[in-house]
């Protein structure tokens, strides 16, 4: 006996959408030039496959039954995602990449992020898009390990980790400045400033944990022998500084709307605030040039405005 797999064909549920929209097994054999007892073994084929009736024949008209018309609810959907696949199919063999998967760093401002991934859909690419949330290091492995195609804020660029034999290239996004702050009632809100490194270590620090898996990750901006609380992304170092749950150093963009409505207090520090430059990297394909959903994205890097958005308006600016 024929498996539901063997008699499901496209074919096959367009030939169902043709009995069900005429009523009639003979009109649908007329339309498809099929001898009516031909059309009626086929069709019986599919049923017994499914182990189902999907045509009441007890009437004149051929009706679906429920078992029928899901079948034809789901044959709609699979046969309109059949044209879908055929024309993304069509399109890839124009250069463009199935898949383009993108690592973002957390220091990232998720809303320009957002604007560019809808600018991107406009243009009605065959290729999907995979972001993958990183920190620090974690940035650049996704990319070096060939999980991801482009990474937005690593915080190394290529040259200086000699990656340019691999096929990994990059260029600067712009500089990130930070500063140090806590909550209004947390402890080190009420010392005179500026905080010494002896103060700091007495204090918890939070500190956005590296997502590197295979190479050892930073640990960066930190006093040492200080307490620290790991959580996984810069967004959640924010909400833990906003609980008082710790002290440290954050992104001046991020950190800014929280420190203008009195929810964070920027505090001096004795140590020089750190400052990082933030680079874009992608991969090179073998065959030198990159696939036209990269080259776009590559494109928008062009733009300095583009680049201070994704650095700078973040929530509340």
């Amino acid at each position: 006996m024929p498996s539901p797999r063997d008699v499901l064909t496209p074919d096959a549920l367009a030939m169902l959408q043709t009995v069900a929209s005429t009523g009639s097994f003979a009109a649908t054999a007329r339309a498809l030039n099929l001898v009516p007892s031909a059309l009626s073994y086929r069709v019986r084929q599919i049923e017994d496959a499914l182990d189902v009736l999907l045509f009441d024949r007890s009437a004149r008209q051929a009706r679906l039954t429920e078992a029928g018309a899901e079948l034809l609810r789901e044959a709609e959907r699979l046969l309109n995602e059949i044209d879908a696949v055929a024309n993304r199919v069509k399109r890839v063999a124009t250069g463009w990449e199935p898949m383009l998967t993108i690592a973002v760093d957390s220091v990232i401002a998720r809303d320009p992020l957002l604007d560019l991934a809808t600018a991107f859909f406009a243009l009605e690419p065959p290729t999907r898009l995979k972001l993958r949330d990183e920190t620090l290091m974690g940035t650049i492995e996704a990319l070096t390990s060939g999980e991801a195609d482009l990474a937005i804020g690593a915080v190394l660029d290529a040259a200086s980790l000699a990656f340019t034999s691999t096929g990994i290239r990059s260029r600067p996004i712009g500089e990130l400045s930070f500063v140090y702050a806590v909550a209004p009632h947390h402890p080190l809100a009420r010392i005179t400033q500026p905080l010494s490194d002896t103060v700091m270590r007495q204090h918890r620090a939070v500190a956005a944990a590296d997502s590197a898996r295979q190479a050892p990750g930073l640990t960066v901006h930190l006093v040492g022998g200080q307490d620290v609380l790991t959580v996984p992304s810069m967004q959640a170092k924010i909400a833990a500084q906003l609980h008082g749950l710790g002290g440290g150093f954050l992104p001046e963009p991020m950190a800014r709307p929280y420190i203008e409505a009195g929810h964070l207090v920027e505090l001096q520090t004795e140590r020089k605030p750190p400052r990082g430059e933030l680079h874009c990297a992608w991969r090179v394909r073998s065959a030198g040039k990159p696939g036209r959903a990269l080259e776009w994205w590559l494109a928008q890097f062009e733009h300095e405005g583009t680049r201070r958005a994704l650095l700078e308006r973040h929530r509340g600016r």
